[in-house]
């Protein structure tokens, strides 16, 4: 699949994925922005039949999670993983990995961090407040990594239009 930056490998560049943090900047997150952002992520998954775990945080506190069918207790792993990765490094996931594969290398070599601990895969992004800079995390587990982050991207464009009016 190509993608906008020319990729073929089904990736977006680094560059995008930077530029989508810089896009989906919030005017505030409250504990009831942070429970409507998993209710959306929820419909929309459930839209498509989308066997996912989603998990909402506010600072460290996790403020919102579900299980949809088809997902398991593997997904909460894999959501704690890429968590650790957002809150450490201040980006997605996605990005995390990204920067290392277009150095040539993997994050599991370049980092020396447990993978048992932390995955830069897609699906975990900052969710950030405009002039604040990162206060929470937005996460889904189930889909092939790339559809995970875009699935956090399409809810965060969502919401951010819901409130921005």
């Amino acid at each position: 699949m190509l993608t906008r930056g020319g990729r073929m490998d089904g990736f977006p560049a680094h560059e995008e994925l930077l530029a989508q943090e810089a896009e989906l900047q919030l005017p505030s997150f409250t504990y009831d922005d942070a429970w409507a952002l998993g209710l959306r992520l929820v419909e929309l998954a459930r839209a498509d039949a989308l066997p996912v775990a989603i998990d909402i945080r506010r600072g460290r506190q996790q403020v919102f999670h579900a299980g949809l069918a088809g997902s398991s207790a593997d997904n909460d792993h894999w959501i704690r993983r890429k968590v650790r990765v957002v809150e450490r490094f201040g980006t997605s996931s996605l990005a995390v990995g990204q920067l290392w594969r277009e150095r040539g290398t993997t994050f599991e070599q370049a980092s020396g961090l447990d993978p048992a601990r932390f995955a830069a895969a897609g699906g975990c992004f900052p969710v950030i407040v405009r002039g604040a800079g990162p206060v929470g995390t937005a996460a889904v587990s189930g889909l092939p990594q790339v559809e995970d982050h875009r699935l956090v991207v399409r809810a965060l464009r969502a919401h951010l239009a819901a409130v921005s009016g």
